[in-house]
């Protein structure tokens, strides 16, 4: 695979704390790789790109929902050979993690659009190649106070 991604966060959280994932996209080719970071943590958390359930029921998401027109150049992130970057989600400021229980989160956003070239982005409309990131879900447990 040309992206790894890796998420992490706490195993037991009291009730109330902060929910904060750590996500990581490592580059394992040979060459730089430009990604949009549109739709992953290393943008922040603007729209619903996690699966959250707890003991299986689905958590909604109440975070913003970003529109906006095409991407320019700053709109992704530079990965060398072998690099990896790094982003910290605060989860709880767009699930609910107030219930005690047992929380799965999986990514469900994926890279819109992806070069080996600088000069090469952003694509036009049409031309762009994207990725299907596969990311091991993580779990927390949430502790009653």
């Amino acid at each position: 695979e040309l992206l790894t991604c890796v998420m992490s966060v706490p195993q037991h959280l009291e009730v109330g704390a902060p929910v904060e994932l750590l996500f990581r996209l490592s580059n394992n080719t040979s060459q730089p790789l430009y990604v949009l970071t549109w739709h992953t943590p290393l943008e922040g958390l603007l729209n619903d790109i996690f699966r959250v359930t707890r003991e299986g029921v689905e958590v909604p998401y109440r975070g913003v929902m970003v529109k906006r027109g095409p991407p320019s150049a700053s709109s992704y992130a530079a990965l060398a050979p072998g690099a990896s970057a790094e982003a910290r989600v605060e989860l709880s400021q767009a699930y609910d993690f107030k219930l005690p229980g047992k929380y799965r989160i999986e990514f469900t956003g994926r890279v819109m659009d992806m070069a080996t070239k600088q000069a090469e982005v952003p694509h036009p409309p049409g031309k762009v190649q994207e990725l299907e990131l596969r990311c091991t879900a993580v779990e927390t447990t949430v502790e009653g106070r």
